[in-house]
Parts: structure tokens; C-alpha cells; sequence
């Protein structure tokens, strides 16, 4: 369950990438005079972090999946494909006991009230994770933890259409900030910001961004 990068041909998704990663950093994926690489933090945190990631997000450039597993070692990623039973069998295979699943379920548990020594984060687009919820229903047995509001803007790679939209590292950022308090979660926030400044300065549209919260 390690995050590796895949070989072979990308599907035909937005901001993908070839899988030679032609002047591009192996490790962090962006151009190679951009590299994050020697100024990504090493972070080791109490709570296991299983990301289940949507293999159409595995290719796309903008995936911060993988920066957030430059960080954080013990990080385990698993790829949800398809045909999604290979990762059904693997989760059903897991022990539960105190495992959340941060996704905004009808009933949000309560953080306070709520055991978490693992943390299960969905990766994809909005529809993409609604449907990784319904056709895992192991996931349906863990409580469902919801991010607190955002109180500042932040600076994305990609625009969301929801109010709490976050970006997969900086989702994991601020759920560790409720459980492990911001000495783990504000260098991943910085971690964010570098990420996300390198990639606009690669496009050689940082100047024009950098004071738009949102694309």
C-alpha cells in the first residue's frame, strides 16, 4: 500500500502527466528548476494515514496526494480503480477500531468525542468520492469526520465549487491540526503554499496568481 508512481500510459484526464515525467522531478513531479524535493519537511505523526486515492487522480499533475507522502513517511496510499473490489477486500481485511474517515457524512461525528488512530482520507473530485463512499461499504461502519470552516483563503491549484473544497495535503493538514495540533499541521500548510507556488512559478503565472485566493 505504499504510494508509488505508476509506469505506463496516464488516462486522457485534465493536468495529467506522461509517465516518462519528461523534465520533471521523480519524487514531487514538478519541473525539474521548480523541485520542492530539498525543502519537504519530514513529519512523523501518532495517527496512521491511509489515503484512498482515485487512480484518474494518480496521474494528474496537480495531485497533492504525493507531496503529503514526501512528508509523512508512514503515509499509505491505496489506488481505487475501476474495478473497485481489489480495494474493498483490502479495507475489509483492516482492523476498525479507532479508524475515522474524514468525508462529510449526513451525521459528522465529533472530534472531541471521537477515538482516531487512523485516519482514512478519500482522494478524488467531489463526484468521484461520493462514489468511493457508496461502493465501499466497509467505510459505512466508521464514524464520519468533517473539516472544520476555513478561516483564512488559501491559494489552490485547482478551484472547487464547494465552500469546505480543500486540496488532499492540505485536507490532511487540517484534520492533523484537530488531532495532533498545528506543530504537525502548520508545515504542512507551508508545505502547501511552497507546493503550490513552484507549480505557478513553473507555469510562469505566479505574478498573476499570487494575490487570487481561488482559480
Amino acid at each position: 500500500m505504499r504510494l508509488e508512481v505508476r509506469q505506463g500510459t496516464p488516462p486522457a484526464v485534465r493536468s495529467s502527466t506522461d509517465a516518462e515525467l519528461s523534465g520533471r522531478c521523480k519524487r514531487c513531479w514538478v519541473r525539474q528548476p521548480f523541485c520542492i524535493c530539498p525543502e519537504v519537511p519530514q513529519l512523523s505523526t501518532r495517527t496512521e494515514l491511509l489515503v484512498v486515492r482515485h487512480l484518474r487522480e494518480s496521474w494528474k499533475s496537480t495531485g497533492t496526494t504525493r507531496v503529503a507522502a514526501l512528508a509523512l513517511p508512514h503515509l499509505k496510499c491505496l489506488e481505487y480503480g475501476e474495478d473497485s473490489q481489489p480495494a474493498a477486500d483490502l479495507l475489509a481485511s483492516m482492523p476498525l477500531e479507532e479508524t475515522g474517515l474524514l468525508f462529510p457524512g449526513e451525521s459528522p461525528a465529533q472530534w472531541d468525542l471521537t477515538p482516531v488512530r487512523r485516519l482514512i482520507v478519500l482522494d478524488g473530485t467531489w463526484r468521484q468520492t461520493r462514489r468511493m463512499f457508496r461502493r465501499l461499504p466497509m467505510l459505512h461502519k466508521l464514524p464520519c469526520l468533517a473539516l472544520p470552516p476555513k478561516t483564512r483563503q488559501v491559494l489552490r491549484l485547482r478551484a472547487s465549487n464547494l465552500e469546505e473544497g480543500r486540496s488532499t495535503l492540505e485536507a490532511i493538514a487540517d484534520a492533523l491540526a484537530v488531532l495532533e495540533g498545528d506543530s504537525i499541521a502548520t508545515p504542512l500548510h507551508r508545505l502547501h503554499e511552497l507546493y503550490v507556488e513552484r507549480v505557478l512559478r513553473a507555469r510562469g503565472v505566479w505574478e498573476q496568481r499570487r494575490e487570487v485566493p481561488v482559480e
